[in-house]
């Protein structure tokens, strides 16, 4: 089981101390959601003044960008961080897209996911192997470069893609085609043991992939209490790690824990407790 929390941080320099310290309190992970802010661009700070820890969006809303502008963001982190990133992709809903980021949404947004993934995976094949882009959906095409447009191999080539999911659709799309989950975090035990989890094995079945393989990712949110009011845990000031963190298991790893070696322990010990099946 690993552990992650998420940040948000006002100017570069809390950015970059925030994420220190979440590293050296022990966190696996940190992700940087689209609330307010650009989930990319806190990126590259925490991957400048981070050694070990992995990072990502949680998640980007995927549809106001272009699979081509979202996997140039990607490869790039991956490169520059050395592995350490991760790419989350969400849909968000019709209101949303259409109002808020004039995004058209012309058909129901699952099978368009599922095509933005199948596009961003061949633009990768692409960049890492110079294959001829070949790509063509209803929704999505990837089927012209050149060289100059190309960033070209990278060592750390794989970009593991998470995407948000709650419907039948989503989560058989994560066991098919993507690295993991990212689950709401009003999800409960008993929707996520009998929903979500069979639906991402029916996908990683269709797939031929190991359930196993599959990043499950839970949030949980939690308030602190004071004489003066009741504070969500999540309105952190930056120079703090957040105290709620994402707990990241799998099947193979639900239930175990290592002996505690950091301040993050407490959580990777009750995170233990959850079960994914």
């Amino acid at each position: 089981m690993k552990v992650g929390t998420a940040l948000v941080a006002p100017t570069i320099d809390a950015i970059g101390e925030a994420a220190r310290r979440i590293e050296d309190a022990g966190y696996d992970s940190v992700i940087t959601p689209e609330a307010g802010h650009d989930p990319f661009l806190p990126l590259m700070i925490i991957a400048e003044h981070t050694k070990s820890l992995h990072f990502g969006t949680g998640v980007a809303i995927a549809f106001p960008r272009s699979p081509f502008v979202t996997a140039q963001m990607a490869w790039d982190l991956q490169r520059y961080s050395g592995g350490r990133f991760m790419l989350g992709l969400g849909t968000q809903v019709k209101g949303h897209n259409e109002r808020r980021y004039s995004t058209p949404w012309p058909s129901p947004p699952g099978p368009r996911m599922r095509e933005y993934i199948l596009c961003l995976k061949a633009i990768f094949k692409t960049f890492q192997s110079g294959a001829r882009p070949d790509y063509q959906g209803k929704h999505y095409q990837f089927t012209l470069i050149s060289p100059f447009f190309s960033p070209g191999a990278n060592e750390n080539g794989h970009v593991p893609i998470y995407i948000s999911a709650v419907n039948r659709y989503n989560c058989k799309l994560v066991g098919e085609l993507c690295d993991g989950i990212r689950m709401h975090g009003f999800n409960t035990l008993k929707y996520t043991n009998e929903v979500i989890i069979p639906a991402i094995k029916e996908g990683a079945e269709k797939a031929g992939r190991k359930f196993s393989d599959i990043d499950i990712v839970g949030g949980a949110r939690t308030k602190k209490r004071s004489r003066r009011r009741r504070v969500r845990s999540g309105n952190n000031s930056p120079s703090t790690p957040p105290p709620a963190p994402t707990s990241r298991f799998s099947r193979s790893t639900a239930g175990r824990t290592s002996a505690p070696s950091s301040s993050a322990s407490r959580w990777k010990a009750s995170g233990a407790r959850w079960r994914t099946r």
